[in-house]
């Protein structure tokens, strides 16, 4: 490869991959002054000049003229060893004015001084080297441009297609990238099926040497957050607000939605016309029950609101501070609804209103008082 064929190259690639001229010279540059230290000399003083318009390619070596030479400072390290520091010019760098004086009269103290170094046959390496450089420059440009276009994803709703899978994981082609779904955090009882469209929830992105890690999930509360934003355009138009969801994935979701608009009514909203838009949404979760709460900043009423099918309740703030406490009395009909099949109920509600709930029934308290 001659200097324009170089060049040509160059010019190319950064611009089909949108990489910055500078950014490969210099990587080339660097590279070039390694492949020299190793193939013919290791001293450290060494630079290469690529010209930016022919591509022709020199190797320097340089001095910094010195009255006398400087030495690294000596240092004691914790485990008692004495080292010294780098000096602030390099010890292969440095040459006395007065050995150099008399093949530049014009030197002084300060000074750098270059001498061209460029082996004869040095263009075969600069060749080898140009093709590592270019590759590398274009797998770490598009590694940083894969990576640009999923780093605003997260604890995002993307939706791919299920491309492979193995014994842990299936994998997911959302475009330029696969994401990583771990079996362990597909919604339970859901069968899935390679080559079928999937949502996907992305709970963590994060750059790796091989490009962006993507990790997936349907379990997360976020999926069902962002499924209620997505389907339901209300969410985007600021009408509705969705305050927090408490999930217990593959059995039952409550979502606290609140209406910014007097006339329109929230859950009415989320259920839609004969119910499509909810229908859509559990479709989704294969059927896991979603209870949609009434948002309210009343610390009682929300209580009550999120121990729905729970009807009569009566909601007691023992503590809104610091432990967070609450007791909600209930009759013996309602009790059982309250707490749910295996506790489902009372543990959302909680997680949702942030309040350790206490249930008990007038009976249970009479017989506390009379203890």
């Amino acid at each position: 490869m001659n200097g324009k064929e170089f060049i040509k190259a160059v010019k190319f690639i950064t611009e089909e991959k949108g990489i910055s001229e500078d950014v490969v010279f210099e990587g080339m540059e660097q590279a070039l002054i390694t492949a020299y230290k190793k193939n013919f000399k290791k001293h450290t003083n060494v630079k290469v000049d690529i010209d930016r318009k022919t591509g022709e390619i020199k190797v320097f070596t340089y001095y910094v003229v010195v009255d006398e030479y400087i030495e690294g400072e000596e240092y004691v390290d914790e485990e008692g060893n004495v080292n010294f520091t780098e000096p602030d010019i390099n010890e292969d760098a440095q040459v006395l004015l007065e050995d150099i004086i008399e093949k530049y009269p014009d030197a002084k103290v300060g000074d750098t001084i270059y001498e061209e170094v460029t082996p004869k046959d040095f263009g075969r390496i600069a060749t080898s080297t140009a093709k590592q450089v270019l590759t590398q420059r274009v797998r770490e440009a598009e590694r940083e441009s894969i990576m640009a276009d999923y780093e605003d994803k997260q604890d995002e709703i993307m939706v791919g297609i299920l491309a492979m899978e193995d014994a842990k994981n299936y994998y997911v082609d959302l475009g330029r990238a696969r994401g990583i779904l771990p079996k362990s955090e597909i919604i339970p009882g859901e069968e899935l099926k390679m080559g079928s469209s999937i949502r996907v929830y992305l709970s963590k992105v994060e750059s790796t040497t091989k490009g962006p890690l993507i990790m997936c999930t349907r379990k997360h509360y976020g999926f069902v957050k962002r499924l209620f934003e997505s389907i339901i355009p209300e969410f985007k138009d600021g009408i509705l607000v969705l305050h927090g969801v408490a999930r217990e994935a593959g059995l039952r979701s409550k979502v606290a939605v609140e209406s910014l608009n007097p006339n329109i009514d929230a859950i009415g909203t989320c259920i839609g016309e004969r119910g499509s838009r909810i229908a859509s949404i559990l479709a989704e979760l294969n059927g896991e029950k979603v209870d949609l709460v009434e948002y309210s900043s009343d610390n009682e009423t929300y209580i009550k609101n999120a121990l729905s099918p729970a009807k009569d309740v009566i909601v007691s703030i023992i503590d809104d501070t610091k432990n967070r406490e609450a007791l909600a009395i209930v009759n013996e009909e309602n009790q059982r609804l309250a707490i749910g099949k295996g506790g489902i109920n009372i543990k959302l509600a909680s997680k949702l209103t942030r309040f350790r709930i206490n249930i008990k029934t007038m009976d249970e308290i009479n017989e506390e008082g009379n203890k």
